[in-house]
């Protein structure tokens, strides 16, 4: 059985056959026969697991296992403790209302440990940006993106730092680098 960390770049796409327009995992993952356990959009960056195990694959991604996920989203504006506990209590999305969720700011210069993006977020000298923390145990499409926007700050960057107990920053990845970790909780690297 085998479990592959991956730090997904920016662009790359979840799936392992070429596109014409984007890197694919392909581009990155060298192991044969493992598929992805959850997804991250093209314009999300992060943590991404690989198994080819399908019970794994399962726990890892299936939201009814609750297995927490740890985002960093760089927002628009300036929110405040009102808008971490509204996203905290679960946000309406129109067509289903997010579980309640843990939030956070990030800490003054603790994005600084992540790796620059290529292309960059647009810069505007009138609208500053906010990093703030949020870990959920579901995983609907762009759900990150569409919380922070129901609340009024929409996201420009977002970076998956951890699912469950294998953290992206522990691991020591770079974008495109891959490691192999051990499929038994908690997981760890192996060798």
């Amino acid at each position: 059985m085998s479990l592959i960390a991956l730090n997904k770049p920016f662009g790359t796409i979840c799936q392992f056959s070429a596109h014409e327009t984007r890197a694919s995992l392909g581009d990155w993952v060298k192991t044969p026969n493992v598929y992805p356990a959850g997804r991250l959009d093209a314009d999300s960056e992060g943590l991404l697991l690989l198994t080819d195990d399908g019970a794994l694959q399962a726990r890892i991604a299936e939201p009814r296992h609750k297995l927490v996920k740890r985002y960093w989203a760089q927002v628009e504006g300036a929110p405040d403790d009102a808008v971490l506990a509204r996203l905290a209590k679960g946000v309406d999305l129109g067509d289903c209302v997010t579980r309640p969720c843990r939030t956070a700011f990030v800490a003054s210069g603790d994005s600084d440990a992540l790796w620059p993006r290529n292309p960059p977020v647009r810069y505007r000298a009138a609208i500053p940006t906010t990093w703030i923390e949020l870990a959920i145990t579901e995983g609907k499409n762009r759900q990150v993106r569409r919380m922070t926007a129901a609340v009024g700050h929409p996201t420009l960057r977002l970076v998956r730092i951890a699912i469950g107990a294998l953290d992206l920053f522990a691991l020591g990845l770079a974008p495109g680098e891959t490691v192999e970790v051990s499929p038994q909780a908690p997981w760890r690297r192996v060798g």
